[in-house]
C-alpha cells in the first residue's frame, strides 16, 4: 500500500471527523459525508442505507442519485445489490451493476446510468447496522485500495451511528438502544421475570475512532499488544496439566503473535484510524466470519480471536470489567455465554438470565434451572442491543425476550405475572394434600435437584422427596476433581435437608455437552451419542468408585438410593451394580457404618433398554425414564436443534405407546418406575404420562403445584378412554383430543 494512497484516506477521515464535530441534525451530516465520500473517491454516487428493521434498509442519503428518493426507497435484506451487501455482511464490487446477479432496478433512484458499483458493509462487532455504496458511470472494478480505504471509512460510520452521530427523523434513524426491541430465542429454563438489563461483559465504547498521528497509534497499539502477550504467557504458566485449557490458551499466544493479525491493524492506523478502531475494526470482520463457518473448529479459533480482541481493547482504552456502574436491585443477566461457576457467583440475586449462544442443556441451563431462574438462550443480537440498565421482560416459558417494552406489552406481561402469582396461592393451597385423582389413583410428586440451594423448596413445593440429585453439577464448577471427603460431606447435608424423604443420587453424567476441564477431552463426531455417562463411569471405575464410597459414607446408617445414568444395555447395569457391591464391601472391611438398605436403578434414556432381556427387569431395583434423552434418539431429533426438536411430540401415538410398554414390562417384573424430566413437570404431558400407567413423576420444583392440580381434577379412566380411542382412530397424536377433553371437564 502507497504513501500516497494512506495519506489520502488519512485525509478523508480528517475532514469526514471535521464533519462530525460540527453540531449539526443528524440527516446534515449524513448528507455532507456521502458529498465528502463521492468528491475524495472521485465518483458520481455514494449512498448511505441504513436498516429501519431488522429486515429492511432505507436510503437515508444520497450524493448523485435523485433527492426524492431519500427515505422512500427500502428494501428488504437480500434484496438488490444492496440488499446482499447486508445479507452476506461481504463487498460487492462490480464494472457493471446492472448485469450482475441479484440487480433490482429502482426506477425512482436514477442510478441506471451508473455502471460501475461497491458496497460495503457497515457493520460492528458483527452486527449489520447499513451499507455504503459509490457508484460510478465508468464500467471500472473499484481497485483493492479504494476498496480497503471505504472499509475503513464505513468503520467510522458504524462507531458514529452507534455513538448516535446520525440521530433524525423517522425509523431508520431513531436513536440506538431506545427503542422497543422483541427477541425471540429458546427456552432454557421457564418462568417469567421483570428487571433491569446487567451486562455480565461491559461493552467497550470506541469514542476516538479516528487519529491524526498514526506513528502514536502504533506506538499505543505495539504497547498494548505486548501488555496482551505477557499476560496470555502468564496465563499459560499457570494453567497446570489442563491441556484443554492449555490448548485455548495457546491459541491465544498464537494469535497475539499473528504477524497477519497486526499487519491488517497497522494498515488500519495507516489509514487513519485510532489504535481501539482498528482493533475493533478486525473484530467485527472476525465476528461476522463466525456466523458464516460451517466448520466448528474455525468458528472457536475466531471466537478466541474476537475474546482476545476484547482483552486488547480493555488494555487501550482502560475500560475493565468494572465499568463503575451499580447492578440493579432486580437484575436480569445478559451474556453471550456463561460458565456455570460464574454463574453461581451470581446466585438468586439474579431475577433471570438471557444468552446470545447457550444451549438448553448447557452447564448454565442446569444451574439455572437448579436455581429456578427464567433463562432464554440463543437471543441473537442481545448483547449489542442491550445497555446497562435497561428495562426488560424475560418470559422463559415461550422463550421470548421484550427490551424496552412499551406500555402494552408491559401491562400484558405484568397481568401474566399477576395470574401466575394467583396460581401459586391456588398451588399453596393443596401443597399438602395428596396428588390423588378423582378415579382414586395416587401419584408420587418428585422434585429434580443439583444443588443444596434447591433443597428448602423441597417442603415448600409439596414434593415428596428427591426423585433425581444431579451429581455432575459439583464437578462442573471446578477446575480439578474434587475430593471424596468434600463429596461425602455434601452428600450428607442433602440428606440432612430432605429430612427423612427419599433422594436419587443419579451417578456421574458427564459428556456430550457436559464436559470436564480437567478431563482429557475427546473429539468425537456425535458426542450426544458418544463417551458419555456410565460408559465413562465404567471406563474410569476410579471415579465411580470414589463416588459410590462417598455416597454410602453420606447414608452412614441411612437408606440410600443410586441411579446409573443412560444405561444402554443389561451387561452396563450388571458391571455397575458390581462396583456398588465392591464399594460395600471395602466400606464393611474398613468398618464403616452401611446404608441400612441400598437400591440400585437405572435411567432409561435409549430405546435399546426397553427391549432389555426380562432378567434386567428383574434385577434393577427401580427405572427412572429419562425423556428428555429417550425422546430425542426415539425420534432421531437432537433436542439442542431448533429445526427438528419442536416438530415432535411427547404425546405423539408411537412414543406414549413404547412408554407404555415399558410401563408393562415393570408391572410384569414388579419394578417401580418413574418419568424424569421436562415432560413430567408439564400439566398435560403429565396427566397422559398417568393415564398410561406412570405413578411416579419428577420434575422441577416450581412445576409440582401446576401438576398436582390438574391431576386432582381429572378422572384417569376416563382420560385413558379417550387416549385408546385416538390411537384407534389412527391419529399420530393424543393432543387435540386430550386438550377438547379438558375443554370439556
Amino acid at each position: 500500500m502507497t504513501e500516497r494512497t494512506d495519506t489520502e484516506s488519512r485525509k478523508l477521515l480528517g475532514r469526514l471527523r471535521d464533519e462530525l464535530a460540527q453540531d449539526a441534525p443528524g440527516q446534515t451530516r449524513l448528507d455532507k459525508i456521502t458529498a465528502l465520500i463521492a468528491s475524495s473517491m472521485g465518483c458520481e454516487v455514494c449512498s448511505i442505507y441504513l436498516f429501519r428493521d431488522q429486515e429492511t434498509l432505507e436510503l437515508c442519503a444520497t450524493e448523485g442519485l435523485k433527492p426524492e428518493a431519500v427515505h422512500q426507497t427500502r428494501m428488504r435484506l437480500g434484496e438488490g445489490l444492496v440488499g446482499r451487501v447486508a445479507q452476506r455482511r461481504q463487498v460487492v464490487n462490480t464494472a457493471n451493476a446492472p448485469k450482475a446477479s441479484g440487480f433490482r432496478f429502482m426506477p425512482e433512484t436514477g442510478e441506471e446510468v451508473y455502471s460501475s458499483f461497491l458496497g460495503i458493509p457497515v457493520q460492528r462487532l458483527g452486527e449489520a447496522l447499513g451499507v455504503l455504496v459509490v457508484q460510478s458511470k465508468d464500467a471500472r472494478e473499484f481497485s483493492a485500495d479504494e476498496v480497503y480505504a471505504l472499509e475503513v471509512v464505513a468503520m467510522v460510520l458504524a462507531e458514529m451511528t452507534e455513538l448516535g452521530a446520525f440521530v433524525g427523523e423517522g425509523a431508520a434513524m431513531s436513536a440506538r438502544h431506545s427503542h422497543p426491541v422483541m427477541i425471540r430465542g429458546t427456552t432454557g429454563q421457564e418462568g417469567v421475570a421483570e428487571g433491569h438489563i446487567w451486562l455480565h461483559e461491559p461493552r467497550v465504547v470506541v469514542v476516538n475512532p479516528i487519529a491524526d498521528d498514526p506513528q502514536r497509534e502504533m506506538e499505543r497499539l505495539n504497547a498494548a499488544v505486548d501488555e496482551l502477550r505477557i499476560g496470555v504467557d502468564k496465563m499459560l504458566s499457570l494453567a497446570g496439566p489442563d491441556q484443554e485449557q492449555r490448548q485455548v490458551l495457546e491459541a491465544y499466544r498464537m494469535f497475539a503473535n499473528s504477524k497477519s493479525w497486526m499487519r491488517r491493524m497497522e494498515e488500519d492506523i495507516g489509514r487513519g484510524l485510532s489504535a481501539e478502531a482498528a482493533v475493533e475494526k478486525e473484530q467485527s470482520l472476525a465476528r461476522a466470519r463466525v456466523g458464516q463457518a460451517s466448520d466448528g473448529y474455525l468458528r472457536e479459533r475466531l471466537s478466541d480471536l474476537d475474546d482476545l480482541s476484547n482483552r486488547l481493547l480493555r488494555i487501550l482504552t482502560g475500560q475493565g470489567q468494572d465499568t463503575g456502574a451499580e447492578m440493579p436491585p432486580d437484575p436480569i443477566l445478559v451474556a453471550r455465554n456463561i460458565g456455570p461457576g460464574e454463574l453461581l457467583d451470581y446466585g438468586r440475586s439474579l431475577k433471570g438470565i438471557v444468552l446470545e449462544a447457550g444451549s438448553v442443556g448447557s452447564h448454565a441451563a442446569i444451574v439455572a434451572r437448579a436455581l429456578a431462574i427464567p433463562l432464554v438462550v440463543h437471543a441473537k443480537g442481545i448483547t449489542t442491543e442491550a445497555l446497562n440498565g435497561d428495562p426488560v421482560m424475560v418470559d422463559g416459558d415461550q422463550g421470548i425476550v421484550h427490551l424496552r417494552p412499551d406500555d402494552n406489552v408491559v401491562s400484558a406481561f405484568r397481568d401474566k405475572i399477576a395470574m401466575q402469582a394467583e396460581a401459586l396461592q391456588r398451588y399453596a393451597s393443596i401443597r399438602d394434600k395428596p396428588a390423588e385423582t378423582l378415579c382414586g389413583a395416587k401419584i408420587d410428586l418428585m422434585m429434580n435437584a443439583g444443588l443444596m440451594a434447591d433443597l428448602p423448596s423441597l417442603p415448600s413445593s409439596g414434593a415428596e422427596g428427591v426423585g433425581l440429585f444431579r451429581t455432575e453439577l459439583q464437578f462442573l464448577v471446578r477446575n480439578q476433581m474434587p475430593k471424596r471427603s468434600e463429596l461425602s460431606a455434601l452428600y450428607a447435608r442433602v440428606m440432612d435437608a430432605a429430612q427423612g424423604r427419599p433422594v436419587v443420587f443419579r451417578t456421574l453424567d458427564i459428556g456430550s455437552d457436559k464436559v470436564l476441564t480437567y478431563m482429557k477431552p475427546n473429539d468425537e463426531p456425535n458426542p450426544a451419542m458418544g463417551w458419555r455417562a456410565i460408559r465413562v463411569g465404567l471406563d474410569k471405575p476410579g471415579i465411580l468408585r470414589m463416588q459410590l464410597q462417598a455416597l454410602m459414607r453420606a447414608a452412614n446408617g441411612r437408606p440410600l438410593y443410586v441411579m446409573f445414568p443412560f444405561v444402554a444395555q443389561y451387561e452396563e447395569y450388571t458391571q455397575a451394580r458390581a462396583e456398588v457391591n465392591k464399594a460395600l464391601e471395602r466400606e464393611r472391611r474398613l468398618g464403616h457404618p452401611l446404608p441400612s438398605k441400598i437400591e440400585v436403578g437405572a435411567m432409561l434414556e435409549t430405546p435399546s433398554l426397553g427391549f432389555a432381556p426380562r432378567k434386567f427387569f428383574e434385577e434393577v431395583d427401580f427405572i427412572s425414564i429419562g425423556g428428555n434423552d429417550l425422546k430425542q434418539f426415539f425420534f432421531a431429533a437432537d433436542r439442542e436443534n431448533e429445526r427438528v426438536r419442536r416438530r415432535y411430540d411427547t404425546l405423539n401415538v408411537s412414543f406414549l405407546s413404547f412408554l407404555e410398554q415399558i410401563v408393562e414390562r415393570c408391572a410384569a417384573s414388579n419394578t417401580p418406575v418413574s418419568f424424569c424430566g421436562e415432560d413430567a413437570g408439564r400439566p398435560v404431558e403429565a396427566l397422559c404420562l398417568a393415564a398410561i400407567g406412570l405413578r411416579r413423576l419428577s420434575m422441577r420444583p416450581a412445576s409440582i403445584g401446576p401438576v398436582k392440580s390438574l391431576l386432582r381434577r381429572s378422572n384417569l379412566e376416563e382420560l385413558r378412554k379417550v387416549i385408546a380411542d385416538t390411537r384407534h382412530r389412527g391419529a399420530m397424536s393424543v393432543r387435540p383430543a386430550v386438550m377438547e377433553w379438558l375443554r370439556d371437564q
